[in-house]
């Protein structure tokens, strides 16, 4: 079996390479790419591999700016960072995804997928025109600032300042790297449907919350993990049991 794989991180690209010979020893990693640009030129000059792993986000766009520019005449097996729930409709068509940090079991259930497939440029045509609306929706842009009201004026508060979201008395707050707390008017659930899932992480209920805000980890009781969070005078900061581990994973990203 030959691959191709078009990743912009090096480790990632690495750690997929090592994970595929291992699940796969007589598979032939023809190349990494980590550009479009590159992705184009090499589907160009070169024969179709029998599979290709292709990473969402790349170095210099959008990884399905390259159906545009070739035909693209292997199965693809997206690799991304985007939480599950928003990938959803992946699962209808007959081309996989992994989400990152790619896992061993999850990868040899797409391989096991993929040998199920009958390779056929007219439907891998197909099956990527199903994908465009659903990745053109996962790659939009996120909220870069929010309005907030400052007794009668109305301000504006970047994201890249906020250290963390959190809601109290049904009212949702911002806290900023000054250690200003400021009301919004949305939810926390509408509030985490306009973030960016790589910068932002949803622990619970309460709390959205931001890498750089984390001061301290602390394992808690019953497998949980307790947050001491800059500006914060909460103690009772906890990342609920069953989010752990992809909180974990988010981390380690």
């Amino acid at each position: 079996m030959t691959v191709l794989i078009i990743e912009d991180e090096p480790q990632a690209a690495q750690r997929l390479e090592t994970l595929v010979k291992g699940l796969e020893p007589t598979a032939a990693v023809l190349d990494k790419i980590d550009t479009v640009k590159r992705a184009v030129a090499w589907l160009t000059d070169n024969p179709p591999p029998d599979l290709i792993f292709m990473d969402i986000q790349l170095a210099d766009g959008i990884s399905f700016m390259i159906f545009d520019q070739v035909s693209v005449k292997s199965p693809v097996i997206f690799t991304t960072a985007y939480d599950a729930y928003a990938l959803k409709a992946f699962k209808v068509n007959s081309i996989d995804y992994i989400l990152k940090p790619v896992d061993k079991d999850e990868l040899g259930a797409a391989l096991t997928k993929f040998r199920g497939l009958t390779r056929s440029e007219p439907d891998t045509r197909h099956m990527l025109a199903n994908l465009s609306q659903t990745i053109q929706g996962l790659t939009k842009k996120h909220k870069t600032r929010f309005v907030i009201k400052v007794g009668e004026h109305l301000r504006t508060v970047e994201v890249d300042t906020i250290l963390y979201f959190y809601s109290q008395d049904k009212t949702t707050f911002c806290c900023t790297t000054d250690n200003r707390s400021h009301i919004l008017d949305y939810t926390l659930e509408q509030v985490e449907e306009l973030l960016d899932p790589a910068r932002f992480f949803r622990i619970s209920r309460k709390y959205l919350v931001a890498a750089p805000a984390i001061q301290d980890i602390i394992s808690y009781t019953n497998s949980r993990l307790r947050l001491v969070l800059k500006g914060s005078q909460d103690n009772d900061i906890i990342v609920a049991r069953e989010r752990v581990q992809e909180f974990k994973d988010w981390l380690d990203r």
